[in-house]
């Protein structure tokens, strides 16, 4: 079935006037007394912006042109199915009449989801052996992808398995590997021995970096670079020369290891509410209070601490404050390290039922004494922790877009794969309608995701994208929920099998919605405010 990319426009310029209709009736409510409309707002308005990134990559002239507009088409039929869904359940909450959605936009999505248009692409997907399309990198970073990959496939992938089963810490191989390879100054700029050019940002080689190394174990490689990078953009955005003369040298070289310690047991993602206390003494602060899921606090030689310095300003953000805080390393689940200055702080891996290899860690610090030049900033930084955190966290979202993409993509391969080689009366499991509907929208998931991700990349190296990079997080985690399940369940018994590959990409994926942000906040805190301000 032949279906225009410009009817697949038409049906989006639709549907984007729905979303502005139901913005206009939402504007200026506050978003508690709206949280459920504003939730579905904030997906459907990033699988519309998803949908156009892939509208338009699918436009463009190339070998593989008609398999990027079956993928394009199927992706859009499924976004405008799910606005659909969430408007037309409830029109009058917002601002819309029983009916409101145009029959012209209800055709496209009938014939872009029929089973003769997802069958159809599910069977290219199978003629290609599950290659998606050529994803247009310029010569550099298709370099970054393919020496990445390889990485990933010799010496991430064989020892995935053992490091998620045995619950054990990144082994130095890995360390050691992706050091010489300098991942860890893809966010550091060049002058201070960093990957990244002095003068511009790359985005886009992180994202993807990050997705191959996700491809080989979200746990065992794929967050390596987040810590890093979000430590690399707070102190660039508020850190003195001196401390960046410092610290970005040794983040580059990735010794010491670096964690952040945002989170805390009482405040979840209300980043603006953090408690743990500095409290101001001879010569530096003493740090008192606790942390909870610091992934890498273990491993880390450093880590990245968000503090309370002013327990009495308001708004509350404004009494936050970011410390460089030391300590030795190790590969224990849990530690106490006496601070020869002054106090303890002490750890303990938490358990999890996946993201294994990292370990996140519950945190307590008893009079832990940090120096004057561990604020970031000095006095310059005082109050102004909760806006460097946030410069960080910015990249940290998109990244975490990227992980999803990778995780997405693994388990997409080995759904394939089995599919291909397990029979099920008398034929290929792969060769079923219902397989290549399955498969058809995988591939669609994984390649929208991609390309919004590859476009926010591109507004955060100008200085824009700050919600675009919320909006592609929300999208990518969800649907790596939704990719390895499907991939799971295309394994039947074997898929629930610790032994296999996809049990542990469907562990894995639960966490994404949850850290960098968490769904609910990011869609209403973050993206819910702007939509309706």
């Amino acid at each position: 079935m032949n279906i225009s990319l410009e009817s697949a426009v038409d049906a989006l310029d639709k549907a984007d006037a729905l979303l502005e209709t139901a913005k206009t009736f939402l504007k200026d409510s506050e978003v508690d007394a709206v949280q459920t409309q504003v939730y579905d707002l904030a997906f459907s308005t990033a699988e519309l912006m998803a949908a156009r990134e892939l509208v338009e990559f699918a436009a463009e002239e190339g070998a593989d042109d008609a398999f990027r507009r079956q993928i394009a088409v199927v992706f859009c039929g499924d976004a405008l199915t799910n606005l659909n869904t969430r408007l037309s359940s409830r029109p009058s909450a917002y601002g819309l009449a029983v009916g409101s959605v145009d029959n012209d936009l209800l055709t496209f999505v009938d014939q872009a989801l029929s089973p003769e248009s997802l069958s159809g692409l599910g069977s290219a997907i199978r003629d290609r052996d599950g290659r998606l399309p050529d994803d247009r990198l310029d010569n550099e970073k298709a370099m970054m992808r393919d020496t990445f990959r390889q990485f990933a496939e010799d010496v991430v992938m064989p020892q995935a398995e053992s490091i998620h089963r045995e619950d054990r810490m990144i082994p130095d191989d890995i360390l050691d590997g992706l050091r010489e390879l300098g991942v860890f100054g893809l966010s550091v700029p060049a002058r201070f021995g960093g990957l990244k050019p002095d003068e511009d940002e790359d985005s886009l080689g992180m994202v993807v970096v990050t997705e191959e190394l996700s491809r080989g174990s979200l746990g065992a490689a794929g967050s390596l670079i987040t810590r890093p990078e979000i430590m690399a953009r707070a102190l660039m955005e508020g850190g003195t020369p001196a401390q960046q003369e410092k610290w970005f040298p040794k983040l580059a070289a990735g010794d010491p290891l670096c964690a952040i310690s945002v989170t805390e047991p009482g405040t979840g993602s209300d980043v603006a509410n953090v408690a743990l206390k500095a409290s101001k003494t001879d010569g530096g602060w003493l740090l008192n209070g606790g942390k909870t899921w610091c992934t890498f606090a273990g491993k880390a030689g450093v880590i990245l601490v968000l503090a309370r310095t002013d327990p009495d300003v308001k708004p509350p953000h404004r009494g936050l404050s970011l410390f460089v805080v030391e300590k030795p390393s190790t590969d224990d689940h849990d530690f106490v390290y006496e601070n020869p200055r002054g106090g303890t702080v002490s750890g303990r891996a938490i358990s999890t039922i996946g993201y294994r290899g990292m370990h996140s860690f519950e945190m307590f610090y008893d009079d832990f004494f940090v120096p004057d030049d561990a604020l970031v900033g000095e006095e310059a930084g005082m109050g102004k922790g909760f806006y460097y955190t946030m410069r960080g966290f910015s990249g940290g979202r998109l990244q975490t877009a990227a992980r999803a993409c990778g995780v997405m993509r693994a388990a997409f391969e080995k759904a394939l794969s089995y599919a291909e080689e397990r029979h099920v009366f008398d034929q290929p499991v792969a060769s079923y309608q219902l397989t290549l509907a399955k498969l058809a929208k995988m591939v669609a998931y994984i390649t929208a995701c991609q390309r919004f991700a590859y476009g926010v990349a591109n507004l955060m190296d100008r200085d824009e994208g700050q919600l675009e990079a919320s909006l592609v997080k929300l999208l990518a985690c969800r649907v790596a929920e939704w990719v390895t399940r499907e991939a799971l369940q295309i394994h039947g018994g074997m898929g629930y099998a610790e032994e296999t590959d996809v049990s542990r990409y469907f562990a894995d994926a639960r966490v994404l919605s949850i850290f960098e942000g968490a769904e609910e906040t990011l869609a209403l805190r973050v993206v819910g405010k702007s939509l309706i301000s």
